[in-house]
């Protein structure tokens, strides 16, 4: 049961302060100058993808969605603002009855994205929008990161499970959401309680090596281990001489071992060790579990190894070398008073450099070759060209200022392998490239 999700009570804070400081001066000034109630929209999108990734993988909306329900400025927070002088007293009016009452369009969480894919749109008034600047992009950018990472790591592992356990690596906060991050990439579970407690992700975890260390002999470590946890666990091997250790495991806990642990050495060679042993030893029910700092490459190299899963840490959540995805929210268009029916305005920065961008309120569609397989990235301003329209990735998520639906964890999972798949195969290529499709502008 994914209770975040579904909507279920659990606990949130308020995420008011999750923001940078100019957005609420630029509020202020906003209000003053009579411009804070003009439509605005905004984007989120990223230039270009980090270096050597086919493509990226959006998560993280089901989270923005929660953070914008929950940004509200109570009675702390503005007294906060009003000590430390950060707005006037007309802007701590205005903000204390805050509530995002705008719309919220978006590729749907999981699915794929390219440089310039809107990948989400923003609009109401510029007041009630540019607030959720800093927030938005502090989700969307580390739990995209992580997912693209654990996409990767699971195009590597083929059908083998991957674990998620890179809890000690990283902030205790951020730990949860990298969890929930690399389930939608492809991770089949956890060792989090958090994440699992608070998403619904499967969760698995038995020993370290501080338990063998613990005992006087690795013999009474397993003994205790198998009589508390039952033959079906997984025992960790390597703690002192794997060889050994292996034939302790399989004497302690017979043929119907669960699994071996393997945390260090050459893990291709000693996989293929302990395999054979294994065999020999009537265990050959018995799987082999690899950890120990593994990437995307290191897994890719164990292809032909006999390993059955994969426990990942510290590569997963700082996105294996890339930790954000370097996405910016834009205001694109505009119009020149508060009167809904007021056209919009096409915007953009013009600078050098590389961070210009494209005004517009825009629509985006990936177009599909004969064969279903994906060939661009279209994005456009104005109406939509009929061949794209049944191809387009923006749905609404928010009308109103009310969010229209959550979605369970697991649809989002099975998104991503969905869209994936209808990516050339080139895509889960670890080899460094350009897009696995091209960006247009129409």
């Amino acid at each position: 049961m994914n209770t975040a999700d579904l909507g279920l009570p659990v606990e949130v804070p308020s995420t008011a302060l999750f923001t940078d400081q100019y957005e609420l001066t630029m509020l202020q000034a906003a209000l003053a100058a009579g411009t804070a109630g003009r439509r605005s929209v905004f984007e989120v999108f990223t230039r270009r993808l980090p270096e050597g990734r086919r493509y990226g993988v959006l998560a993280g909306t089901g989270r923005v969605l929660d953070a914008v329900e929950n940004f509200r400025f109570d009675p702390d927070l503005l007294g906060f603002l009003r000590e430390r002088g950060i707005v006037d007293e007309p802007t701590l009016e205005w903000l204390a009855s805050y509530r995002f009452g705008g719309d919220i369009w978006g590729y749907p969480e999981g699915e794929v994205y390219f440089p310039g894919s809107p990948v989400l749109r923003v609009e109401g008034s510029f007041a009630e929008c540019v607030l959720l600047e800093t927030v938005i992009l502090s989700v969307l950018n580390h739990d995209s990161a992580i997912a693209a990472a654990a996409s990767r790591m699971a195009s590597a592992a083929g059908d083998r499970p991957l674990i998620e356990m890179g809890a000690r690596r990283t902030h205790e906060l951020a730990a949860v959401a990298a969890s929930r991050a690399a389930y939608i990439g492809g991770f089949t579970s956890t060792s989090d309680l958090a994440a699992g407690f608070r998403y619904g992700i499967p969760t698995v975890g038995t020993s370290a090596h501080a338990f063998t260390l613990l005992h006087d002999h690795e013999r009474d470590a397993f003994r205790a281990q198998v009589d508390s946890l039952g033959r079906g666990t997984t025992l960790l091997v390597d703690t002192y001489d794997v060889a050994e250790a292996v034939r302790t495991a399989v004497e302690v806990a017979g043929p119907g071992l669960g699994a071996v642990r393997i945390d260090s050495g050459d893990l291709l060679l000693v996989a293929h060790r302990v395999r054979r042993q294994l065999d020999e030893l009537g265990a050959t029910g018995t799987k082999i579990v690899v950890t120990s700092d593994l990437d995307e490459y290191a897994i890719a190299s164990l292809a032909a190894a006999p390993v059955d899963a994969y426990g990942v840490g510290t590569q997963l959540v700082t996105g294996s070398g890339h930790p954000t995805c370097s996405m910016v929210y834009k205001l694109v268009a505009r119009a020149e008073s508060a009167d809904p029916k007021a056209p919009l305005v096409p915007v953009a920065k013009k600078s050098t450099g590389g961070k210009t961008s494209v005004g517009g309120r825009k629509w985006a569609a990936r177009r599909l070759d004969g064969q279903g397989v994906a060939e661009a990235e279209v994005i456009g301003v104005g109406p939509v060209p009929a061949e794209l329209s049944d191809q387009q990735l923006l749905v609404q998520l928010v009308k109103g200022g009310q969010v229209l639906a959550r979605e369970p964890l697991d649809v989002v999972r099975d998104r991503h392998a969905e869209a994936r798949a209808r990516l050339p195969l080139s895509a889960t290529q670890l080899s460094r490239g350009e897009p696995v499709i091209p960006t247009e502008y129409v």
